[in-house]
């Protein structure tokens, strides 16, 4: 094992000892953690900036489901597909507008940069959040093998919200029985939220200490080498598991001014699980589309690696898809297992269960993708 295969799996270790928890302490002292490594990985200008979002995105989707739900029971379709339009906005990053009407927590964005050598060209925003995911019965693998397998034989990763979606087209288009019954899915959804949002972070080592970890493997690996007008922002967000609070902030502050002629973003999230994949389409029942030329960059320079990035679409969200909405080239790879991410927001996602050749072979093709930028 080289020195780069011992760090990546000690920083695994060390942030998946965090209890890290969106827009809590535990996620900013996770923060501290992430600018102390980007420091001495040679990381300039590091910071931690401070945010306000919610703790878990349980809130704002049981209130979608709750007038879902008043919208089935009292026959009201207007507001059923009211209801419908707005979780789906929330969902994708589109527009979360309820989510500034809920009680928040302070979450923690970390910055650093790699200034350019020589004329700045390009600007490389390398991205990983930080925080980690509550369980909650939602996340048994039993919830989730229909859809895992579906998307082993499609590599279409069906929505995660897919039965309260479906509920919520029953409130729209049914009649009095598909009605009530939309009401029940709803009703059991909220309770499944309720469940969640009470229950305990995970250690996050695959979700996403792997992707901490192998952003800052490839800071060091650019501050080595230094490529001519490459400037390099590694940003790890915090409350992505809440809804991607963390990357909303950062691209609505001024340092976030990015050119998309020169701008390429690059996530890193969950890449330890067996198969590196880069997502073409993420979301739910109105999914968000990668550049089809930004996929096959990222396919290019990996093969360029020897790397093979397989195509996938996810039913939940990560954070360049944020920036893909504002009209920044972005790229996001992930790894997946059978079809589905192994011990998803799971207790049992710890540091031994990571896939750390996956985790190398990621990094690897990241590093080919950022020397493209």
């Amino acid at each position: 094992m080289n020195a780069e295969s011992e760090r990546l799996r000690s920083d695994v270790e060390a942030l998946a000892a965090i209890q890290r928890g969106s827009a809590s302490h535990g996620e900013r002292v996770s923060a501290q953690w992430v600018a102390e490594r980007l420091r001495e990985v040679g990381a300039q200008s590091v910071r931690i900036e401070p945010f306000r979002y919610q703790p878990t995105f349980a809130h704002a989707q049981a209130a979608h489901f709750m007038s879902g739900a008043l919208a089935a029971l009292m026959g009201s379709r207007a507001l059923a597909a009211g209801a419908f339009v707005s979780f789906e906005f929330d969902y994708s990053g589109r527009s979360q507008w309820l989510r500034r009407l809920l009680p928040a927590g302070e979450g923690a964005n970390v910055v650093g940069r790699l200034p350019a050598r020589g004329r700045p060209r390009s600007t490389l925003v390398l991205v990983a959040h930080h925080d980690a995911a509550h369980t909650g019965l939602m996340w048994d693998p039993r919830m989730l093998a229909a859809g895992d397998r579906a998307a082993a034989r499609s590599g279409r990763r069906p929505s995660l919200a897919l039965v309260p979606e479906l509920a919520f087209l029953l409130a729209v288009l049914g009649r009095r029985a598909p009605r009530t019954l939309a009401a029940g899915l709803l009703g059991l959804s909220t309770a499944l939220l309720a469940d969640q949002a009470r229950s305990p972070s995970v250690p996050g080592a695959n979700d996403n200490a792997s992707g901490v970890a192998g952003m800052l493997a490839l800071v060091a690996r650019l501050a080595a080498e230094r490529p001519d007008g490459l400037e390099v922002i590694a940003l790890a967000p915090g409350c992505e598991e809440s809804g991607m609070g963390g990357m909303s902030a950062w691209l609505r502050s001024p340092a976030a001014r990015l050119d998309s002629g020169t701008t390429l973003v690059l996530g890193l999230d969950t890449i330890g699980s067996g198969e590196p994949v880069v997502l073409e389409a993420e979301g739910g029942l109105w999914p968000v589309r990668y550049r089809a030329q930004d996929v096959s960059r990222a396919e290019l320079a990996a093969c360029r690696a020897g790397v093979h990035l397989r195509r996938w679409r996810i039913g939940g969200w990560t954070d360049p898809v944020l920036a893909r909405l504002a009209g920044v080239p972005a790229i996001s790879l992930l790894s997946v297992r059978d079809g589905g991410f192994p011990n998803y927001h799971r207790p049992s996602d710890i540091p031994a269960l990571v896939d750390f050749p996956c985790v190398q072979a990621c990094l690897e093709a990241a590093h080919a993708i950022a020397l493209t930028a």
